[in-house]
């Protein structure tokens, strides 16, 4: 028999997604067969699967996490907003097309629910445990006519549900006590536990809170859950970048990355963050620039409109002065994209314009399409020119997802994809300066790779006048200690044993 255990929230950013994802490790462990599930997300944050299909970032951390591939059942629906309160649909990985907010809530969500259903009935058919994420509230009143993430899915399943409540902000009580008044009584009914997540001090201090909340709402409270430094997963959305270092540290490397409006995949940078010698930080306008050794153009879901923001903050001045006092400066898809001549979208795919001018710091223009580049890649790095190295790498992991198309027309191109979608081919994915001090690529996650990823760093050492390092940093394992760090913590604070029965239907 299938067991469910359904994480929602007083609100959004509360750490459903970190519960979920320590709860699929935890069953991991103990030898379930667990699946993460979520059924619609709305993030810039997205992934690729091995067959192309695109889904939200918390639900691959949550696979990781689970032992799992991530696949796109996990998460069939997914909105990546393009602005102007409009979102690219992606049905099961493929895009359907912009809509508006009302567009898709008022028309089109209950019809996407059929995705969902299909998509829980294939996990339920190959998974004894599906840990199940809401978003947001379930108790947005102007949106639970329409909802196919929170209710309707505890419903679907008679799923039984724990309340999540974020302590560090304040007003998690009432918070809770609201959020169960706005429930009718057949949804009250489904949410069987209450946690308290973010918690920091004395957790003793809190027991009349907890003793209150019990009697206020006849919920049990499953725990009080830590507020837990450098987790070192992946974050799900734009909401977590007001957690993120918006000032340098005292470190060897700084590393400033623009947060242009409609970032996507900042996720890219978690691995260079995660270096013990380096400081990143985000850069949102010219008080913040700091004194950057490199500064990098991250990945956009509406790369014009982002580009103009770039000139009317004087991002684009400031980053312009950068490059002529000798500081590298790196570009990530739509990042990349950027660093050309001009960037045109005559189908109007992903703006309102026709066309834009790039920062021109390389000889290559893209033109936008209205198809789509989804894929998982394997690239090489060849004599790629960087502050007087040269860098050379193979098989470099990574991932792509991108509707422009770039032709370099004069220039290096040091990265070419030899494999995607298991096919080989030979294709250009990125370009560089001659003086080596600008670089960009197509290729997401391309620091994940710890021998590149090193190489660069080091260079900036070199630089910077400092010797290289071999730091014994390896993302991929720190990510797994990472997860289990993240379970034992859980664990210890969350009343497992009433978690078992509540899973195994009894109203604990």
């Amino acid at each position: 028999m299938v067991q469910y255990i359904m994480l929602q929230g007083t609100s959004s950013h509360v750490g459903k997604s970190i519960i979920a994802t320590a709860l699929c490790r935890i069953f991991h462990q103990e030898g379930r067969q667990v699946v993460p599930f979520k059924a619609q997300n709305m993030a810039l944050n997205s992934y690729v699967t091995r067959d192309g299909l695109e889904m939200g970032r918390a639900q691959v951390a949550q696979a990781e996490a689970a032992g799992l591939e991530p696949q796109v059942d996990m998460n069939p629906v997914l909105l990546k907003p393009t602005g102007n309160s409009c979102s690219q649909v992606i049905i099961q990985g493929r895009p359907l097309g912009n809509m508006s907010a009302r567009e898709y809530h008022m028309g089109y969500s209950l019809r996407a629910f059929s995705a969902v259903t299909a998509a829980l009935e294939r996990l339920k058919s190959r998974y004894d445990t599906l840990v199940i994420e809401g978003a947001g509230s379930p108790a947005e009143v102007n949106l639970k006519d329409h909802d196919i993430v929170n209710m309707r899915v505890a419903k679907y399943l008679q799923a039984p549900v724990l309340l999540v409540a974020d302590i560090d902000r304040g007003g998690s009580l009432a918070a809770i006590v609201g959020t169960l008044e706005l429930l009718d009584e057949e949804e009250r009914n489904l949410v069987k536990g209450l946690i308290i997540n973010k918690f920091r001090g004395d957790v003793s201090l809190f027991q009349p809170a907890v003793d209150f909340l019990e009697e206020k709402t006849g919920k049990p409270v499953l725990g009080v859950v830590p507020f837990i430094e450098n987790l070192g997963i992946d974050d799900e959305d734009s909401v977590s970048l007001e957690d993120k270092q918006s000032r340098p540290e005292h470190k060897a490397l700084r590393i400033a990355v623009i947060q242009v409006p409609k970032i996507s995949n900042f996720t890219d940078f978690d691995s260079l963050a995660a270096e013990p010698d380096v400081s990143v930080y985000y850069v949102r306008d010219d008080e913040e620039w700091g004194q950057p050794d490199l500064v990098i153009l991250p990945g956009s879901k509406n790369t014009i409109e982002d580009m103009d923001w770039l000139r009317q903050t004087g991002l684009a001045d400031r980053i312009q002065h950068a490059v002529e006092a000798g500081i590298p400066l790196i570009g990530i898809c739509g990042g990349y994209q950027m660093l050309g001549r001009y960037i045109a979208d005559p189908e109007h795919s992903e703006s309102a314009e026709d066309r834009i001018e790039g920062l021109d710091f390389l000889d290559m223009t893209t033109h936008f399409t209205r198809e789509k580049l989804t894929s998982q890649v394997t690239a090489v790095c060849r004599d790629l020119p960087f502050l007087g190295q040269s860098i050379t790498a193979g098989s470099l992991q990574g991932y792509e997802i991108h509707m422009g198309k770039s032709h370099v027309h004069d220039g290096i191109c040091p990265f070419i994809v030899t494999e995607r979608l298991g096919k080989a081919c030979k294709d250009i994915s990125g370009a560089a300066r001659r003086d080596g001090l600008v670089w960009g690529t197509y290729i997401h996650g391309i620091f994940d790779n710890d021998a590149f990823r090193r190489a660069v760093l080091n260079a900036l050492r070199t630089h910077k006048g400092l010797d290289s390092v071999a730091t014994g940093y390896h993302f991929h394992c720190e990510k797994e200690k990472n997860y289990d760090r993240l379970a034992d913590v859980v664990r210890q604070h969350l009343r497992m044993d009433v978690l078992r029965r509540i899973m195994g239907g009894d109203n604990a």
